[in-house]
């Protein structure tokens, strides 16, 4: 019997279509071995393996054109000067912020078009690049698959226009199995397996930011991702970049984060076990904010601070207070655009998202307790809804 996902011949079939055959680095034809035995192990019928294979080929067609286009338009002469990063655990407001900040017309955000369809580079190809509608179309049928998102994430009503975390850009990486990518194919999110190493996976990003900046306006950019594990290849990376952390109760930020990961996982599957979802992100999450206090550089003087209720409460003074950190000015332009769009982008514009942390796994006052010291170290109140 043909195994559909057999790494070697997904890779020649992409070498094959492209006329191209570097990887972009030697251990990755292993790591991709790795990811299509996630793939195999989700137990899809012969249907869903060819929709495996189908994103597969895409992904990989993608990989080697974005290299080989750096190497023909000389992209890593690309400065990419003191960018700005929001970070924090799932479920704290960082998509807000970071959306407010993508609206400063000195700034530049990734867009979804551009990291799912990455080559050529979008500022060769001008206004009119069918990336653009081709992404939209994509990602209606992700909204139409995917229901539920849109009220935890509305900000998915952008489409193809829409603000990608950092980490999507490691998805021809085969670092991450994102429902952005993943979204045909019939199989839960994949959230451990795939190795990792941080040093390579910013390499790619800063390789992103280049292809996207090039032939562009100079703009500083804003981005958003879970990069505490990684702030010491991110600092290596970007030395001068600054960084926005952003804290909420952890209790209220994993109860969130598993609502949303059974509703993605339902749109996915057809069908979702909460009770085993509940005992996953119970478990990636708190140890997601014991690991923030472990984290010997969450100190950094690179970083900056920030309480969720803070956030809350008036978005454009955080942020001013982020701008002045990072050596910037918050313009009267910028501000007005961000008030623009929090008047006129309500959350719950898609429904309601309701949760609730009875969802959790585990006594809710044993984890009120657990989480005593990161409360205390960044000054947080246990949040009642």
């Amino acid at each position: 019997m043909t195994d559909l996902l057999d790494p070697e011949a997904l890779l020649a079939t992409a070498e094959a279509a492209t006329g191209l055959s570097d990887w972009g680095e030697p251990g990755f034809r292993e790591r991709f071995a790795v990811s299509m035995a996630a793939i195999r192990d989700a137990g899809m019928d012969a249907d869903g393996q060819r929709t495996a294979v189908e994103n597969t080929h895409w992904l990989l067609t993608d990989r080697l054109c974005f290299f080989n286009d750096h190497k023909t338009y000389d992209l890593d002469a690309e400065i990419i000067d003191r960018p700005l990063f929001v970070t924090g655990e799932p479920r704290s407001g960082t998509t807000l912020l970071h959306a407010l900040l993508s609206v400063d017309p000195d700034a530049r955000a990734l867009r979804f078009w551009e990291v799912m369809h990455p080559s050529p580079p979008p500022g060769l190809a001008g206004e009119g690049d069918a990336r653009r509608a081709q992404a939209d179309e994509e990602w209606q049928e992700i909204n139409a698959r995917l229901p539920k998102w849109l009220h935890c994430h509305p900000y998915n009503d952008m489409l193809g226009n829409g603000l990608p975390e950092d980490e999507r850009t490691w998805a021809f990486d085969f670092r991450v199995m994102t429902p952005t990518a993943w979204w045909r194919v019939p199989m839960g999110m994949v959230v451990a397996s795939l190795p990792p190493d941080a040093p390579a996976q910013y390499r790619i990003h800063k390789m992103m930011l280049q292809a996207i900046q090039h032939g562009r306006p100079q703009r500083y950019w804003v981005l958003k991702g879970f990069h505490a594990s990684r702030f010491p290849a991110l600092f290596d990376c970007y030395p001068d970049a600054r960084v926005l952390y952003i804290h909420r109760d952890p209790v209220q930020s994993i109860a969130s984060r598993i609502q949303m990961a059974g509703d993605l996982t339902e749109g996915l599957t057809g069908a979702v076990d909460m009770a085993e979802q509940a005992r996953i992100h119970t478990e990636l999450g708190r140890a997601g904010f014991h690991a923030v206090l472990d984290n010997p550089m969450i100190d950094d003087p690179r970083v900056h601070h920030v309480h969720y209720p803070d956030f809350m409460a008036d978005q454009i003074e955080v942020i001013r207070g982020f701008y002045a950190f990072a050596g910037r000015e918050l313009s009267v332009d910028a501000a007005a655009a961000m008030q623009h769009y929090l008047a006129h982008n309500r959350g719950d514009r898609h429904g309601k998202f309701v949760y609730s942390t009875q969802l959790i796994d585990g006594n809710l006052e044993d984890l009120h307790a657990e989480f005593a010291p990161y409360r205390e170290r960044f000054g947080l109140d246990i949040e009642r809804r």
